[in-house]
């Protein structure tokens, strides 16, 4: 009875997918690609996915050739690129007289780049037989092309289809072995299943298969990361206690010399608030302090003052090279000073945004970068592990460096810890904050590794080696919070190990049966 139901209704909206040429064809896949992104973070309306990916699968089996398959993962990228990253005209909009005429072209030159990766996956669906060797084509094709998304000219992974899963602790388990990447990839088959029900050549039984089988994948992945969580820990780290600071400061106001004074004050007033006796480390967040902190010994004296005894403050600043250097060089920075007002350790931000930290193709793009002053800021040497009196080993991670799943700690050197400090205040209020979060905490739980992240504006939070928040504060929250520091997993997981290395395997079997498919068609 089901079937039967389904079965007519299926065969039309296939029909009436396949048979639209056009514009009307290239309006639908864009409608799809901005569904998808409705099941990302804030959202998370996952059936969505299912809409936009079986969609994609019909609109593809439509095309008659690959450059109309090809226009079709465009538009369904645009459209997807364009509803996930509209926060950064909140970026363009805290300097409106020089940078508000660039929201426009900034979301849309952005989204117009970005939808080449889906059109490459469309390509390597169409190539594929229609049905099952399609979708685990576009699947395949899909995780390929997000990891060039992330590798390719500075690289920019943000929103990995995965990420939609970090509503449920149990489902995001899995990337301990696979991987975001990995995750994704089973994300687009388990979404794109339902597009066989339209395949009227098979029997009842054979149509619902698939979409069976994918249902059962589904839950064989809860419930093994639902074991994995009733076995997990919840051991803290002996003697730390950590306090984070979110002073909440708006964007346009963090570099203005009349307030320079005002926030370094609200820094500190937050820091000695209630419950600082308890504490054995502060940590601001990224550019907290709007001085050359490392060249001004007696702003590093008041923070001593701050400082828990025999413990340590944790901020960001800009550092600059000292008078009279030239070219004068500038780098996002991490300091830690102890309680006598010394720096005892510094990073540098290794992954730099372009036109947001520097200009590309400086000779040629004169214009001004969207950070605060002229001059860019320089790179640091990568991931690297940082040791500071009374605290485990961690791996510092400036801003958006959380969001790379293959560059967050030295492979040589494992860390206890993951810290994430960032100024989301860029974002505005908006979804980027929200994104952003969530990329961070799964790296806690490809790495094994607990996250302490804490943001100007939020969300600041502690998260444990499996993805679990134990302590946040909200968007828009200003404040403090004290937390203990959970433990790292006793041994690294498989992804810490192996990384993405099962992705180029992937890619060499599914080449070489695609070129087979394509030998035996022609």
């Amino acid at each position: 009875m089901i079937d039967a139901g389904i079965r007519p209704a299926m065969t039309t909206l296939k029909h009436r997918i396949t048979a639209l040429t056009g514009w009307r064809r290239w309006l639908l896949a864009m409608a799809f690609g901005i569904a998808a992104t409705g099941a990302l973070p804030p959202l998370h309306l996952l059936p969505l996915l299912i809409v936009a990916f079986s969609g994609l699968v019909l609109l593809i089996d439509g095309c008659p050739r690959r450059r109309a398959a090809m226009a079709v993962g465009w538009w369904f990228g645009f459209g997807h690129f364009m509803a996930g990253l509209y926060w950064f005209g909140h970026a363009m909009l805290t300097d409106p007289e020089r940078f508000a005429w660039l929201v426009a072209p900034a979301i849309l030159g952005a989204s117009a780049g970005l939808a080449v990766f889906p059109a490459l996956a469309a390509l390597a669906a169409r190539l594929a037989s229609p049905g099952i060797a399609r979708i685990l084509m576009l699947a395949l094709a899909w995780a390929a092309a997000e990891w060039l998304r992330g590798n390719l000219f500075t690289g920019f992974p943000w929103n990995l289809i995965g990420t939609v899963w970090t509503v449920s602790d149990a489902m995001i388990q899995s990337v301990a072995v696979v991987g975001t990447l990995g995750l994704g990839l089973v994300t687009v088959v388990l979404a794109a299943l339902p597009a066989t029900l339209a395949d009227n050549s098979a029997g009842e039984r054979l149509r619902w298969t698939p979409t069976v089988l994918g249902v059962a994948l589904l839950a064989v992945i809860w419930g093994g990361g639902a074991v994995r969580l009733a076995g997990a820990d919840s051991t803290t780290v002996d003697g730390v206690m950590l306090r984070l600071v979110q002073p909440n400061v708006a964007q346009h106001h963090k570099w203005q010399p009349e307030k320079r004074e005002a926030l370094f004050n609200r820094h500190l007033s937050l820091t000695t608030s209630a419950g600082f006796e308890n504490v054995t480390h502060v940590i601001w967040p990224e550019t907290a302090v709007p001085f050359f902190l490392a060249n001004e010994p007696e702003r590093r004296r008041i923070m001593a003052s701050v400082t828990p005894p025999g413990g340590g403050l944790i901020t960001g600043a800009i550092r600059t090279t000292s008078e009279p250097t030239t070219p004068r060089r500038l780098w996002n920075s991490l300091h830690a000073i102890n309680d006598q007002g010394d720096v005892v350790a510094t990073y540098d931000k290794a992954h730099l945004v372009p036109f947001g930290e520097y200009m590309p193709f400086r000779r040629i793009l004169t214009m001004a970068k969207l950070t605060y002053g002229a001059v860019d800021f320089s790179a640091g040497p990568g991931p690297r592990t940082v040791r500071i009196p009374g605290l485990p080993a961690f791996s510092p991670l400036i801003c958006y460096e959380a969001i790379f799943p293959w560059a967050v700690v030295d492979p040589t050197d494992r860390p206890g810890f993951l810290l994430n400090i960032t100024n989301d205040a860029w974002f505005g209020v908006s979804s980027g904050p929200y994104q952003h979060f969530a990329s961070a905490r799964l790296r806690a739980v490809e790495q094994g590794l607990p996250l302490v992240r804490v943001a100007n504006t939020g969300i600041s939070a502690v998260v444990d080696g499996h993805g679990r928040a134990t302590a946040r504060l909200y968007l828009s929250q200003g404040g403090v919070l004290d937390a203990l520091l959970p433990s790292a997993l006793d041994h690294a997981t498989v992804y810490a190990r192996w990384g993405d290395w099962w992705l180029l395997f992937a890619c060499l079997v599914g080449s070489v049966v695609l070129g087979r498919q394509i030998r035996r068609n022609r």
